[in-house]
């Protein structure tokens, strides 16, 4: 059995940096135990698989997994796919073609709109499949901060402290002091799952994240480490800037409007990525909210099973 598949470089406009993702076409036969398999294999933070869709006005279907366990819900799978089912099915289409793409994912339909581009990477948008909610938990700051290698004090700004949020996916926000704290963690997995709450039944994953950047645009440096996912450091999270747009906007009070956030992360990896978060506030709540990024074909090939 022969499967195409693709590498992606994810919320980034250059080979080799970003967050890689395998996109596996045509994955209808595959059962969910060959699928982890497969994941594990390719051993990137996450490994999509491109099914039939139920409704055939939608693009496609996707399982998305980690090399641990499969996720309803992520960012750079859905910007990955997106621009790697549009760059495939419009390719005569191209250079600078715009298009809109319903993807199936196991938290609900995501609308993606697409720019292909012959002269630079696609760029690929989608709106939140659902709105940032708060988890109210007890958590350990000593055991937290411990397990990042920083002191307690260090794990606030302003009105940011630590706290638990998911748009589909739960993580525990960690708002760390200023930027040279966030580029001084050592994580300690065995002191994190000390530490960590379960959320939904799994160990929470760290998401830490402080103003500013190594870029001059950036407005939030982020990390992200996931023991439960199998993921020593993420280059790029995208589900957790949309659970972050929660904690921006509670703890940060925006008010009513547009507000657009660059969010840098993977740069401790090589691995540079920005993330494009837009925020949009309506009486005192999040109306909507979208994640963009960029997205480069590295690699194709044929798995044989």
């Amino acid at each position: 059995m022969g499967l195409r598949y693709a590498i992606y470089d994810v919320f980034t406009d250059r080979r080799l940096a970003g967050n890689p993702l395998a996109v596996i076409f045509d994955a209808d036969a595959l059962s969910d135990e060959t699928m982890q398999a497969l994941a594990r294999e390719m051993n990137l933070s996450e490994t999509v698989f491109v099914c039939n869709a139920a409704n055939p006005a939608h693009a496609g279907r996707l399982r998305i997994f980690t090399p641990m366990r499969e996720l309803p819900f992520a960012g750079h799978p859905t910007v990955g796919a997106a621009v790697a089912l549009c760059e495939l099915n419009h390719a005569e289409q191209r250079p600078d073609f715009d298009l809109v793409c319903v993807l199936e994912e196991k938290v609900g339909p995501v609308r993606c709109a697409v720019r292909l581009s012959a002269e630079a990477a696609s760029f690929a948008e989608f709106d939140l499949p659902r709105t940032p909610s708060r988890i109210e938990l007890n958590l350990d700051r000593q055991g937290l901060a411990d397990a990042l290698g920083v002191k307690v004090a260090d794990l606030a700004f302003e009105n940011h402290v630590p706290s638990i949020w998911s748009a589909g996916v739960p993580f525990l926000m960690l708002p760390l002091h200023n930027l040279a704290v966030a580029q001084s963690v050592e994580f300690d997995p065995g002191l994190w799952e000390k530490a960590a709450p379960f959320v939904e039944g799994r160990m929470a994953s760290a998401y830490l994240y402080c103003r500013g950047g190594v870029h001059h645009a950036a407005k939030f440096h982020t990390r992200m480490f996931s023991p439960d996912m199998g993921i020593a450091e993420d280059p790029a999270t995208g589900a957790a800037a949309a659970a972050l747009s929660g904690a921006i906007r509670h703890f940060d009070g925006l008010p009513d409007g547009h507000h657009p956030v660059l969010i840098e992360q993977g740069v401790e990896m090589g691995r540079p990525s920005f993330i494009h978060l837009h925020i949009d506030v309506k009486d005192g709540a999040i109306a909507r909210a979208r994640i963009g990024g960029q997205a480069v074909k590295i690699a194709t090939g044929e798995i044989h099973l």
